[in-house]
């Protein structure tokens, strides 16, 4: 039984461009590799039909088919730089405005109660 949620049967735009566009790239990799998808699968442990589904950029692909393939064709590393916090502009940003300006004094704690 196959869960059903907005995300997967109507992604926002952005997306689903995405993940198509990461799905044709899979899929070139296979084929300039002169891979089959039956011997894909075998590498990675996984059917046919996710890697078919990979390839086509279906959101309801699980994200370690993507991942695994990535690997399978020796394109992890530059995956590893997805949502790298210290590329995160934005995050940066809020975290730097919540940085203390100043130190407080310590109170020091005692044992006594």
């Amino acid at each position: 039984m196959s869960t059903r949620n907005a995300l997967t049967t109507s992604p926002p735009y952005p997306v689903e461009q995405t993940i198509r566009q990461i799905g044709a790239n899979l899929r070139t990799a296979r084929l300039r590799r002169n891979l089959s998808i039956e011997h894909v699968a075998e590498i990675i442990g996984a059917g046919s039909r996710a890697i078919r589904a990979a390839e086509q950029g279906r959101v309801s692909t699980g994200v370690g088919v993507y991942i695994a393939l990535l690997w399978a064709y020796d394109l992890l590393d530059p995956a590893l730089e997805l949502a790298d916090p210290g590329k995160d502009e934005t995050g940066l940003s809020y975290l730097a405005e919540k940085e203390r300006q100043r130190a407080r004094n310590r109170t020091i704690l005692d044992n006594d109660f």
